[in-house]
């Protein structure tokens, strides 16, 4: 028994001498740098050739990296704009350091939204822009989102400063469900809003790590509503960007105090990261803005709300009484003092019948007076955004990732009104894994407005809360008419009797103003408030598998598969969900495969995509790309892609009443029946003679067809890149108004009857097709000019249909910038000037044109490598040019600012 003890043991102790003697590391040290300025070079790959064993340099330029394997072996060092390097390590004892020379060729991204794997940009089968960590820090832009805008194709509408809507090849607008926007894999789009919120939830500055933009279709490997692109935000790996960073900005906004007194901007931001020897990673970051927004302060005078195809036109408070602004809240309210206050006002005094009935038949019509959006929306604009991450690596190539971001703030957006978003919160939390070959990514979004409002109802009802209308427009007729009497002309009567009527109207900031203001703002809109309760949540899981390992002799082939929930729980304010929340299921599957024919001269790639929501058919979604290489660094795209939407979640099931009388609803088949339109037939506003049919809500879809080029010229010191596209939609989803008499057969009355706004499918095709191209030239060392030119054009929309298109003709950028120049290199420069044209706008609160718009912005950066930081003086419309790019939106000059940034990569 002790001899077997003996021999056990012997054999344990054998086997751990193996073991130990097999598992033995040799661990590498060393540092890069960049060879054009010594500056150390953090987050570089440095990987042994031929093998997956790697890891990345600290914030000091140093690695370290631990293999079993003995040398000799090489290492190779790649970071995006340096050229490659590859070292030969024969003693692993001896530190090793490398200089990266930055690249001197264009076009050497690596990107991956394209087709879901990772391919070089020059190779992408479709039109695709990228935007990088180090082209962020080199931008003008006051935010990271801004520099969406100045993409190729990109038209950004901005309804606040911190809420912004991007959107490629035509129908831009302040939300935009055309649009698909995934920040690390996760859909940013509030879930009752179906659009997403800007920059306001989402990533810190400094945690992202690029931006990748898919102008046009792209459903078919991003699910629904990708049909005018989709941007991907990537955040920074904590594996490979560690230690501290944080950025200070101070600027100034509305210098010229030409709609409200100068402000401050402040946006300070921190991020921190730690790599605990490749095994686990951690990252916290966070970031808050403050200042004073834009103001909306479009003064014209709206004509026309009423029968719901209103356009600016002549008049002011002074000379039109049924006087509407644009950005003045409370006159939406109007009647025909005529019709609808006379008559009592003749039988109540019969001395004035005959007076009455000299001053004739036409309408006399008179609004409530309202108030401007600086007296009813708070100015100050808040913005806090937290986010984190853990990553623990269970095996070299299985990594766990529990990140979740969070954000809250107070903004301003236009929808069918003006909205104030006061507290307003969203949050985001997601578990992945990842492998070599696939993942598996599950999060949910938990959506609250807060305390926001419809900053127009809130106005209506606080003038009704003071003195309601059935007060209000007698005193006012009263006197009108004894104005007239007494020899007053027209305009002073009206004046004159305004001026009466409004003789204890709350002056804004008064107390009686603040009292009331709170009250009715507070009180949910289902209640008779402004206030809109909007807790609604999103649940999503997703998996993905390139089974290329298995397939690749005859295709690359990718699968994958998601399904998604929405839970929509607005208590009544803006969903018909007063019962009970509103969910709504989906699932998608898509599978793709790629081909290389030829020695790589064709690259071919067929992708499809199969989703189906509760509510509605299901849907294919075809594509199919070809890449063909003419020369080195140059190809030829021709690309088939179609993509669809589901309704939206608001364009299903939103139930609410807007400025101007207007009752927005919802598609499904519960709103014909609880308004009794199969009973009282509606109208259409457009015609009164005809009546409005109902027919099946559909999805709406796209076919797209683009031809592109993409390649390098002059010794990779020219990218040229350019498209054309023509695209046709069916089962387009537009609005149209309709209006419902009181009682069943009565006479359609425009402007008296009750009016609705309801989303349809226009039967016809509409049909968009345009252009794209951009050119950017590396003509000495570091400098860079880079300029791009873009149109996106409309047509076959029939009348009667409003599509929101809102795209200028033609559109223009210009980039001059330089990385670095002067002695060693420590200046930096860029100057940005944009162009659009003129167009006219179609939105849910108003039409009208839009003038020509053109921005310039600047920078100019001066490095301090000694302390691993940068100063920069900036500014967003250097020219303080006010522009709006929406009717209704905020006026937008410039805005300047000094940064200072500490260790950012």
């Amino acid at each position: 028994m002790r001899k077997s003890n003996s021999y056990f043991a012997m054999l344990l102790l054998a086997l751990f001498t193996s073991i130990a003697a097999f598992a033995q590391t040799v661990t590498i040290t060393g540092n890069v740098k960049n060879s054009s300025n010594a500056d150390v070079v953090p987050a570089v790959s440095v990987t042994i050739k031929g093998t997956s064993i790697g890891t990345f340099t600290d914030d000091k330029g140093n690695f370290s990296l631990s293999t079993s394997q003995k040398p000799p072996f090489t290492l190779v060092f790649s970071s995006i704009g340096f050229d490659p390097v590859e070292t030969v390590v024969n003693n692993a004892t001896e530190p090793v350091a490398v200089n990266l020379t930055p690249s001197s060729s264009l076009g050497t991204e690596v990107v991956v939204s394209a087709s879901r794997v990772p391919e070089k940009i020059l190779e992408s089968p479709v039109s695709i822009e990228r935007v990088s960590a180090a082209a962020i820090r080199v931008s003008p832009a006051a935010s990271y989102y801004d520099i969406v805008g100045s993409l190729k194709g990109v038209d950004m509408v901005t309804s606040s400063l911190t809420f912004k809507t991007p959107t490629t090849r035509g129908f831009a607008g302040s939300g935009n469900t055309r649009f698909n926007q995934l920040v690390d894999g996760m859909d940013n789009q509030a879930p009752g809003l179906n659009f997403s919120v800007g920059a306001i939830i989402g990533l810190s500055e400094l945690d992202v790590d690029n931006m990748e933009l898919l102008p046009g279709a792209s459903s078919a490997l991003y699910g629904p509503g990708g049909m005018n692109g989709t941007l991907l935000v990537s955040s920074k790996n904590p594996f490979k960007y560690t230690g501290l960073s944080f950025q200070a900005k101070a600027g100034m906004m509305n210098t010229d105090s030409r709609y409200r007194g100068t402000s401050g901007y402040t946006n300070w931001a921190v991020r921190w990261a730690e790599n605990i020897k490749d095994k686990f990673a951690y990252k916290i970051n966070a970031e808050f803005i403050h200042a004073k927004d834009w103001l909306a302060a479009d003064q014209r005078n709206y004509i026309g709300r009423q029968g719901g195809r209103g356009l600016p036109g002549p008049g002011t408070r002074i000379t039109d009484p049924n006087y509407d602004g644009i950005n003045v809240y409370g006159d939406e309210t109007t009647i025909d003092i005529r019709s609808a206050v006379f008559p009592a006002i003749a039988q109540a005094a019969p001395f004035l019948a005959p007076f009455i009935s000299t001053l004739g038949t036409d309408p006399i019509n008179v609004s409530r007076t309202g108030y401007n959006e600086s007296e009813i929306i708070d100015p100050n604009t808040l913005n806090f955004k937290l986010g984190g991450a853990l990553h623990y690596k269970i095996t070299p190539k299985l990594e766990a990732v529990l990140a979740g971001s969070w954000g809250t703030g107070n903004s301003v957006y236009t929808g069918s009104d003006r909205y104030s978003f006061r507290d307003f919160k969203m949050g985001q939390y997601k578990l992945e894994l990842n492998a070599k070959n696939w993942f598996v990514r599950t999060y949910t979004t938990q959506e609250n407005a807060g305390q926001s409002f419809n900053a127009t109802v809130t106005a209506r009802l606080l003038n009704e809360a003071w003195k309601p209308s059935t007060t209000w427009y007698p005193e006012y007729s009263q006197t009108y008419l004894a104005n007239l009497l007494a020899g007053q002309d027209n305009q002073t009567a009206h004046n004159n009797a305004r001026a009466f009527a409004d003789r204890d109207r709350p002056a804004a900031g008064s107390r009686q103003f603040k009292q009331l203001y709170d009250r009715v703002r507070s009180i949910p809109i289902s209640n008779g408030g402004g206030l809109f309760i909007e807790k609604s949540d999103l649940y999503f899981t997703e998996a993905q598998y390139n089974l290329s390992d298995w397939t690749g002799k005859f295709a690359d082939i990718l699968i994958g598969g998601n399904w998604r929930q929405y839970v929509l729980n607005s208590e009544g304010t803006l969903f018909a969900d007063s019962v009970a929340p509103i969910k709504i299921n989906e699932v998608g599957a898509y599978i793709q495969a790629t081909r290389r024919l030829f020695n790589d001269v064709l690259k071919l790639t067929f992708s499809g995509r199969y989703d189906k929501n509760e509510n509605f058919e299901g849907r294919f979604t075809p594509r199919a790309t070809a890449v063909v290489t003419v020369a080195k660094n140059n190809n030829i795209r021709l690309s088939y892609q179609s993509a669809y939407r589901f309704p939206s979640t608001q364009q299903q099931f939103i139930n609410l009443n807007v400025g101007g009388g207007v009752q927005l609803i919802g598609g499904d088949k519960s709103f014909q029946n609880f308004f009794q339109f199969d009973r009282n037939r509606p109208y259409t506003l457009s015609n009164p003679s005809q009546q409005h049919t109902f027919k099946t809500f559909k999805p709406e879809s796209v076919q797209s067809y683009e031809l592109g080029y993409k390649g390098l010229l002059g010794n990779g010191k020219v990218l040229i890149d350019a498209y054309g596209y023509y695209g046709q939609y069916t089962n387009f989803i537009a609005r149209t108004l309709i209006g419902q008499t009181a009682t069943q057969g009565g006479t359609p009355n425009p402007v008296t009857d009750r009016k609705f706004s309801v989303p349809v499918n226009i039967e016809d095709n509409v049909t968009t097709y345009g252009f794209g191209l951009g050119i950017d030239y590396r003509f000495v060392r570091a400098w860079t000019l880079s300029m791009n030119l873009s149109s996106d054009r409309l047509q076959d929309v029939p009348p009667g249909y409003i599509a929101f298109f809102n795209a200028p003709k033609y559109r223009y950028n210009a980039t001059l910038s330089n990385t670095g120049f002067g002695k060693d290199k420590l200046i930096g420069f860029n100057l940005s000037y944009r162009w659009q044209d003129a167009f006219f706008y179609e939105g849910d609160f108003a039409n009208g044109d839009i003038a020509a718009i053109h921005t310039v912005d600047a920078q100019v950066s001066y490095k301090l490598p000694k302390v691993k930081s940068v100063v920069k003086i900036g500014g967003n419309n250097i020219l303080n040019q006010y522009y709006f790019n929406a009717v209704g939106n905020s006026f937008v000059g410039g805005l300047y600012y000094v940064s200072f940034g500490y260790n950012i990569y």
